[in-house]
């Protein structure tokens, strides 16, 4: 028997999964294997069933649901007309990453599983749950998991038997290598001129978006920068309704891009081609040829923190004997607390890191920068407007992420940061971007419709007010909660333009304005008749949309007291009555960390 083809196959959403997969596509080089990585809807599922070897690396996304590039994968794997035994000569393994503090935690691999079974798979070994809540991230599980999968594929496969794997400290081939072309300029308007064809944006294709506004509308003296921005989007063929999402690609700041290129004694002007050193694709986001600066600007993610896989691929490079010790410390399962400690829990950037390491950044080869820093993954906003209201405008409310570590530079949110740096009266900005459905959908009968939104959650609520009031859907009920109705009462004029035209009704909760604390759940429980009348009577759809620490679970509790003192039910019933709303989409959340 000939040694087995690996196929490593990811659903990703922000770009963990694909970076596991990548690990495990590594693992398996260092042991003479041919692998290849590919996201799930990019392969050929029909090739499933003549495959000897497949490890599945799925992320859960919201509400239990699989990432945008598994989707098309996910919906012909559950298709009733699969036979039963069609799998049944496929090894394969199922690795899951998911966050246990969200309900449906790690349900895809879950339930792809159990699908493979079905559909005839030999499962080498149980499903993989990594958990990004426990003290040391996913890893704590990716570990062993990955030591037992080598272990049962050394075993059913006897021609792995004298293998011997490279060692850890020998550099594996680039995936690219890098061409540096003479006199050639890359010409910067191409990149942001408005497409003509008659394509809708997407991932691959974003839509160059022009800035109309940049507005902060917090008060100055207020801690959170938050900004209500606008876009133009004529001629985008962009569509969309309440709930839905955009997603934008951030740049990174000027400064680290500078520093990052003199760090790394790269030319900004210089000019390359990519090719791939295998049946790779160059990524359809990089022109060609491309510059350094572009690369670097808009495609590397030099400051998010780095993943362990960084560190695993620096220490290949490292000749410094101090400095590689230390990379392998922080490579190695027993040094994971270690790096959490310098990493992590700072939110040290990969930036900071090269800066600390300043021997074995001078040692990086160029064909290996796509190895090591992953792409800048987008960034989702709900949409806080509606194209009824505003016709070729879409606009967005941004809280700037800024916050303090044990290190000296406060640590700042990428898109949030670079989006509130554009200033349109400095001359035209433009923005890539696209939009995607969202998970909240609104009733298309005149239902009405309570919506509970502290903060920016708000956003989406904006949106589906303004296109129910321009379709004559008035019976609407908003609670929004912020610290001060001086300082961050988002929206204040929209919401009283609707309440005098009779199309709102407004419950505020400002949580710093009075000696006791006031949240959107106390003001829930006050209007328990009125939120009774409106779902028991009136069938309205209830929602919540916001920070997903304690506020979706306290308004839940609330809304059950609610059906309980009104309703004369039982705690346990109460607990059934929004299990039952929720399967039947009365009501929606739709919460984020």
């Amino acid at each position: 028997m000939s040694k087995p083809v690996i196929r490593v196959l990811y659903g990703s959403q922000t770009g963990t999964a694909q970076d596991t997969a990548q690990r495990i596509a590594r693992q398996a080089q260092r042991r003479q294997l041919q692998v290849q990585v590919v996201p799930l809807d990019n392969y050929n599922v029909g090739n499933l069933i003549t495959e000897s070897l497949v490890v599945f690396v799925c992320a859960t996304t919201g509400q239990g649901d699989p990432p945008d590039n598994m989707k098309n994968f996910w919906r012909f794997i559950f298709r009733k007309s699969l036979p039963v035994g069609s799998l049944s000569r496929l090894d394969c393994a199922v690795l899951g990453l998911g966050d246990s503090s969200y309900p449906k935690f790690n349900f895809v691999a879950k339930k792809l599983y159990k699908r493979l079974q079905q559909l005839g798979a030999s499962l080498l070994l149980p499903v993989g749950l990594a958990d990004d809540q426990h003290d040391l991230g996913s890893d704590a599980v990716i570990d062993p998991w990955l030591t037992s999968f080598w272990e049962k594929v050394f075993a059913v496969y006897p021609s792995m038997a004298d293998v011997i794997p490279l060692r850890e400290d020998e550099p594996l081939p680039p995936t690219y290598t890098f061409h540096f072309l003479d006199d050639v300029k890359e010409k910067a308007d191409d990149r942001m001129r408005i497409p003509t064809d008659q394509t809708v944006p997407s991932q691959s294709h974003p839509f160059p978006a022009r800035l109309v506004f940049n507005r902060r509308v917090t008060d100055v003296s207020h801690f959170q920068d938050v900004r209500h921005i606008e876009f133009d989007i004529t001629g985008s063929n962009i569509e969309f309704s309440a709930g839905d999402v955009v997603m934008i690609y951030p740049c990174n700041a000027q400064e680290d891009v500078q520093q990052f290129c003199e760090l790394l004694r790269l030319d900004l002007e210089a000019c390359f081609t990519l090719r791939a050193t295998d049946n790779t694709a160059v990524p359809a986001r990089l022109p060609q040829p491309c510059t350094v600066r572009h690369l670097v600007e808009s495609y590397l993610d030099i400051s998010a923190v780095p993943r362990r896989s960084f560190f695993e691929l620096l220490s290949t490079f490292a000749t410094n004997e101090l400095e590689q010790e230390k990379l392998l410390e922080f490579s190695s399962v027993a040094g994971q607390d270690e790096l959490h400690s310098y990493c992590n829990r700072p939110r040290r950037s990969t930036l900071e890191v090269l800066a600390d390491f300043p021997h074995t950044t001078a040692e990086l080869k160029v064909d290996y920068l796509l190895d090591l820093f992953p792409a800048i993954q987008p960034r989702s906003f709900s949409i806080a407007s509606s194209l009824q209201t505003h016709p070729h405008r879409l606009q967005i409310l941004v809280a700037v992420v800024q916050y303090k570590t044990k290190l000296y530079k406060p640590r700042k949110g990428l898109c949030s940061t670079w989006l509130a740096s554009l200033d349109p009266a400095q001359g035209d900005v433009y923005v890539p971007l696209w939009v995607k459905k969202g998970t909240m959908k609104f009733p298309t009968q005149d239902t009405p419709v309570i919506m509970v939104g502290p903060g920016t959650g708000v956003a989406p609520f904006r949106s589906a007010l303004q296109e129910r009031i321009a379709e004559g859907k008035t019976a609407n009920v908003l609670f929004f909660g912020c610290r001060s109705e001086t300082k961050d009462f988002y929206c204040r004029s929209d919401w009283e333009d609707m309440i005098k035209a009779g199309h709102l009704t407004l419950f505020t909760a400002f949580s710093r304005d009075q000696e006791e604390k006031v949240y959107v759940q106390h003001r829930v429980r006050e209007n328990a008749e009125l939120l009774w009348d409106l779902i028991a009577n009136k069938n309205a759809c209830f929602y919540i949309a916001g920070n997903a620490k304690e506020m979706p679970a306290s308004v839940c509790d609330a809304l059950k007291d609610v059906f309980q003192q009104q309703g004369g039910v039982s705690a346990e019933d109460a607990e059934q009555m929004l299990a039952a709303m929720e399967k039947s989409g009365q009501f929606q959340s739709e919460t984020w960390s």
